[in-house]
């Protein structure tokens, strides 16, 4: 069978990891005609949004949190398809439930009436009046800056300039010179509040001590609506690659590049173990410092700036595990507090593991198991990009998750085992280059999101996608980045077409169903 892309003049495009910025990056350039292959170490598609097993099927052990769904409709949409077709996706009405170790709990919900309630109810009408005012300031954050930032290719400090001097009371909401923890100890008089909208700098790897008050967006883009993905969040990962099959992307799993290859200047193809594969462009879809500290070849190692993948963002001890739960009402997604959150983010500026640490829950079978049956769970507890920490960390973390939560009550049967732990070292096994952090670049500083690497890099014919490029962290923005780099491909490669030869598609499809244990630079 012949491709469109044989004789429509589109480039020949090798992907480089199939997480969700290469798999969405796939669906949309072989709709725009491009004969695409999709390179994966792993034995499955999803890269950061991976399964592990359990007694009660695959939990997910990545991203949890489904947010921005317009982003995800208009991807199917720019293949021709419609999102509800392929995925069922339910809104939440409990975004997340928060607790303290003095007993207090809140939940806030999908219709910020009732969060305003919640919180009225919990801390009183003074805070109900602080967060319906912090809110408000999210919600025009987000909505001045979703368009020339998170939208836009490559972030230009002029345009955002004239967004500001357009509405110039977005200075005051930015308050440029305060860090995220600063401006909210100055709106929310209950230490409580300040401390749960503070973790919104950790959706992106950062401290709120560090990162800029800017970053107050980020609950926006939750309040927004929270979806869960029945199959769980990898199967996005593996409808977006199912469906890209079907329309003509050729997958290689098990398949390991060694090295990106130019000729004449520019991008040539890619090595794997099994010899070169030609390429219009190759578009990788890893850490941009793996490219940076040579894992890919000479070629691609100063392509992208070394201050655009430095400093490094959070990793995470990250738990997956299948038990029943006793001692306490959960919701979906379930955040239990740090009795002192500067006592948290202390250690992790200093490269350790905090033992006062707020940690993060997912019930993935929230709602659908009984109560005596197993469930499937995902903890995340924030650690520093540190590939070194020593073997007997994870026993000593593993206790401490454990035992933080039966302050709060909770209990598991059977209790889970270093087994089911992945540490900073086991991330930066399965993501090379990375040194554990799962966010890319620190989004510490007020000029952090200028200074990521953007789709296009030095050298011609080599483009980047995922979390580690603009827009950033997460998974709608790593979505957004396959949109950006989409774009960048075909402009690029319509006004160099006339003076360079049809490409041919290639490669054959090998699979397996289930996920790889092997190191990755995807």
């Amino acid at each position: 069978m012949r491709h469109e892309s044989e004789h429509n003049g589109a480039p020949k495009v090798v992907i480089v990891g199939a997480g969700i910025g290469g798999l969405s990056a796939a669906l949309r350039l072989r709709a725009r005609g491009c004969a695409v292959t999709v390179l994966e170490r792993h034995g499955a598609p999803g890269g950061k949004m991976r399964v592990v097993d359990s007694d009660a099927g695959p939990v997910d052990a990545g991203p949890t949190v489904l947010t921005m769904r317009e982003v995800f409709e208009d991807l199917f949409a720019d293949a021709d398809e419609i999102l509800s077709d392929h995925l069922t996706l339910t809104p939440l009405k409990t975004l997340a439930r928060h607790f303290w170790d003095d007993g207090t709990v809140l939940d806030l919900s999908a219709d910020p009436l009732e969060s305003a309630a919640n919180i009225r109810a919990v801390f009183g009408d003074t805070a109900a009046r602080q967060f319906a005012r912090f809110a408000a300031r999210a919600r025009r954050l987000f909505k001045a800056f979703d368009a020339p930032m998170m939208r836009t290719a490559a972030p230009d400090q002029m345009a955002v300039t004239r967004t500001v001097l357009g509405q110039p009371r977005l200075i005051a909401d930015m308050a440029p010179h305060r860090s995220l923890a600063g401006l909210l100890r100055g709106a929310f008089s209950e230490p409580k509040l300040a401390q749960l909208f503070g973790r919104y700098a950790t959706y992106v790897g950062g401290s709120p001590y560090a990162s800029p008050a800017i970053l107050a967006l980020i609950s926006h883009a939750e309040a927004r609506g929270v979806w869960t993905v029945e199959g769980g969040m990898h199967q996005v990962a593996r409808t977006i690659a199912a469906l890209a099959k079907q329309k003509g992307v050729v997958f290689r799993y098990d398949s390991h590049v060694t090295r990106i290859s130019q000729q004449n200047g520019r991008v040539s193809g890619v090595e794997t173990a099994t010899g070169h594969i030609a390429a219009d462009v190759v578009l990788f879809n890893g850490d941009p410092r793996a490219l940076t500290m040579g894992l890919l070849g000479p070629a691609p190692q100063s392509a992208v700036r070394a201050d655009a993948v430095e400093p490094r963002s959070l990793s995470a001890c990250v738990q997956a595990f299948a038990a029943i739960p006793e001692g306490v009402d959960l919701a979906h997604h379930n955040v239990f507090f740090a009795h002192d959150p500067a006592a948290e983010f202390k250690p992790l500026a200093t490269g350790h593991i905090p033992t006062d640490a707020t940690l993060y829950l997912c019930v993935q079978d929230y709602g659908a198991a009984g109560p005596d049956a197993l469930q499937r769970f995902e903890v995340i507890l924030n650690a520093p990009p540190n590939p070194d920490i020593p073997p007997e960390e994870a026993s000593r973390c593993q206790t401490q998750i454990l035992d933080r939560f039966k302050t709060f009550g909770l209990t598991f049967t059977p209790t889970p085992t270093t087994a089911a732990l992945t540490m900073p070292e086991g991330f930066d096994a399965l993501f090379p280059g990375s040194q554990g952090s799962l966010y890319g670049r620190s989004p510490h500083g007020l000029m952090a999101a200028f200074r990521r690497p953007t789709a296009r890099t030095t050298l011609p014919g080599l483009y980047l996608c995922g979390g580690g490029a603009h827009p950033g962290a997460g998974v709608p923005m790593a979505t957004l980045s396959a949109r950006h780099a989409a774009d960048a491909i075909m402009t690029d490669h319509s006004s160099t077409s006339t003076s360079r030869p049809t490409a041919m598609p290639g490669g054959m499809l090998t699979g397996s169903a289930t996920a790889g244990s092997k190191p990755s630079a995807s």
